[in-house]
């Protein structure tokens, strides 16, 4: 069996093999209780990096996703009096357009979406300190619990957190496999000249790819406020590096055309599960940035289609 055969099954087996080391190191990981609110506690992430799998899934990077949760933390903060639940639909209009305009840069001024990406977190970075005043900015208890309250309850045990990330996976899901906007994203992803040649729209499919990008890391970035009850330039700090990684360790490479969201769900786990055992280990957090970036450069080089880089065609 050559690791050819074996990539397709590696983020499965990947997830087994480090949930039974965790596990072996500390019983307790297992505890159902325990798994869910881990799991609960990274829903932005999964929420993030969901997005953000569109923009890889093209061939192309999202860089801006954290400082777009970052932007959205003080938009609320600074909103949610005015608009009250409201503001979530100008958060998810501010990530929608933010991410349209990276895809634009990238397709119409021929970019690279790692530049173009980059540059527009950085706006969305001056944004965030603009209306915040440079400060972190904190959000009326009374206010947000009236207007996104539900969203950190529980209905039988389960967190709404997981029931919105369901959703939202539900609706990724649906996106990437059961609509022509799917499979054209599948096409751009495996060759963006041979859909260009069959006669796909390529510029505005790649649009739209970064728009939902922008707008799940909106979502996140609504979810980080509401449930740390305040908004700040850098709340989401941290968390790019680790979108990247649940994407790429889930089998969804840089090259595109190959995974989607539910390889995502996958890649989330592994960093759950590599978070938690860092944890149990007692490992400082500037450590586990470290670990991270191994843990990038691993899944990089496993998962990269080679033939692509070297213009081969398959």
């Amino acid at each position: 069996m050559t690791l050819e055969t074996l990539k397709p099954y590696l983020p499965w087996i990947t997830l087994f093999v480090l949930a039974g080391i965790v596990g072996a190191a500390n019983p307790a990981f297992f505890n159902p209780v325990g798994l869910v609110a881990l799991v609960a506690d990274i829903t932005p992430l999964f929420i993030m990096a969901l997005g953000m799998t569109f923009a890889i899934y093209i061939g192309g990077i999202d860089l801006s996703v954290q400082q777009m949760a970052n932007l959205v933390t003080v938009i609320a903060t600074v909103y949610l009096a005015q608009f009250g639940i409201g503001v979530a639909f100008v958060c998810v209009i501010v990530g929608f357009l933010f991410g349209a305009i990276s895809g634009f840069i990238t397709t119409r001024l021929y970019v690279p979406s790692f530049v173009s990406t980059l540059a527009m977190g950085f706006v969305a970075l001056s944004g965030a300190k603009f209306l915040s005043g440079e400060r972190a900015l904190s959000m009326d208890a009374t206010l947000r619990d009236q207007s996104f309250g539900w969203m950190f309850g529980n209905t039988a045990g389960v967190p709404h957190e997981l029931i919105i990330a369901g959703v939202l996976l539900f609706i990724a899901w649906f996106l990437q496999k059961r609509t022509t906007f799917g499979r054209a994203l599948k096409a751009v992803g495996s060759g963006e000249l041979a859909a260009v040649a069959s006669g796909l729209n390529v510029d505005r499919i790649k649009i739209l790819a970064f728009a939902i990008s922008g707008m799940f890391a909106a979502i996140a970035g609504l979810m980080f406020s509401v449930k740390l009850s305040g908004g700040d330039a850098n709340l989401a700090n941290g968390f790019l590096l680790l979108a990247i990684v649940a994407v790429l360790v889930g089998g969804t490479p840089l090259t595109g055309g190959v995974g989607g969201v539910v390889n995502t769900v996958i890649g989330t786990l592994i960093v759950v599960v590599i978070r938690a055992g860092m944890v149990y280990l007692e490992i400082d957090a500037t450590q586990q940035q470290m670990v991270f970036g191994i843990v990038l450069i691993a899944a990089i080089a496993l998962t990269i289609d080679r033939s692509k880089l070297r213009g081969v065609v398959k």
